[in-house]
């Protein structure tokens, strides 16, 4: 690329901060790198210190990717936000959840459906971290051998709620989540609906359908909130709608996209390897008739949020580059 980019990263929480960390170690050009948050004040962020600016439609004047990292819902900076950083030129990375069921709003994992950013209407949503490292070997094995079912159970970091979920588990801060953290497991992240599921395993399973291109797949989530400080852990079980091997299933996440496999029959991924780490470690593989079973790992601040988001604007960077030359 010729010249670098005007970015903004627009929250400095836990999320804004692995933004500009993998902005950098991934080297994105950048030009101008704007930190904008509600509040003017001045933060040291991933090594650097940083005057923050006003999270304001003026803000985003010049800026061509807007990441947003911040708060959800009718107060949160991406609907507040988002579409008047697009009217001003900015494509805009939500890793919140108020786009990515838009049906207009491509929901993507690089390494699954970067073929979804074509055509965007300037705003790209980063699905939830827990959907995001379910899908990246599930993909593979989806176009391989067909999928019927999956079933997941997930046992998640307290940093996928942010400050206050660290703060629970080191100062045992109350609460933030319906029981006390430090030494449990609490199966319940979000409202519990109706229909018997949380806030969290409804994002997984409407999230997976969309990425995947998959709108039956059915999909039977369990969250769990454990006392880890970093890093997601999944079990998941798929049915195949065709036959499968160990050697075709080990060969294939052997060669996935974003996948760290070495195939080893000990070798056991956990979240305390997986933090820091930007990509989806799988382990414990087992094969049975029409079926397949993983453990996946992932750091939630990283491939769950920060890289992904990055992953796109590269994408996104590297499309624009393209058809500037052509």
């Amino acid at each position: 690329m010729s010249r670098g980019y005007t970015v903004a990263v627009v929250g400095a929480g836990l999320v804004g901060e692995r933004l500009v960390a993998e902005l950098r170690r991934r080297d994105f050009p950048i030009e101008e790198l704007r930190v904008l948050a509600r509040t003017a004040r001045r933060v040291e962020m991933a090594g650097e210190t940083f005057d923050v600016g006003v999270a304001e439609p003026e803000a985003f004047e010049g800026v061509d990717y807007a990441l947003f990292a911040g708060t959800e819902g009718e107060k949160g900076a991406a609907v507040q936000l988002a579409r008047e950083a697009v009217a001003r030129g900015a494509v805009v990375v939500d890793n919140g959840s108020d786009f990515r069921l838009d049906p207009e709003v491509p929901l993507v994992v690089p390494e699954v459906n970067a073929h979804d950013l074509e055509g965007h209407g300037g705003i790209i949503a980063n699905p939830n971290c827990s959907t995001t490292q379910m899908v990246v070997p599930l993909a593979p094995l989806a176009r391989e051998f067909g999928l019927k079912r999956v079933v997941v159970s997930t046992y998640q970091a307290v940093s996928g709620s942010g400050r206050s979920g660290v703060e629970a588990l080191e100062e045992g801060r109350e609460g933030v989540y319906p029981k006390p953290i430090a030494g449990n497991a609490i199966p319940q992240i979000g409202d519990i609906g109706e229909d018997g599921y949380s806030t969290e395993e409804r994002k997984m399973k409407a999230e997976s359908r969309k990425i995947l291109g998959l709108p039956d797949l059915v999909v039977h989530p369990t969250t769990v909130r454990i006392p880890v400080h970093t890093g997601h852990a999944e079990s998941v079980y798929v049915e195949t709608e065709r036959d499968v091997t160990l050697d075709e299933v080990l060969g294939l996440l052997g060669s996935a996209p974003g996948v760290t496999f070495s195939g080893a029959a000990d070798a056991i991924p956990t979240p305390l390897e997986a933090a820091g780490d930007p990509g989806t470690h799988v382990g414990r593989v087992r094969v049975g008739e029409r079926t397949v079973e993983y453990w996946c790992v992932a750091d939630n601040l990283l491939k769950g949020a920060a890289t992904n988001a990055v992953q796109i604007a590269e994408a996104l960077a590297g499309a624009r580059a393209a058809k500037a030359r052509a």
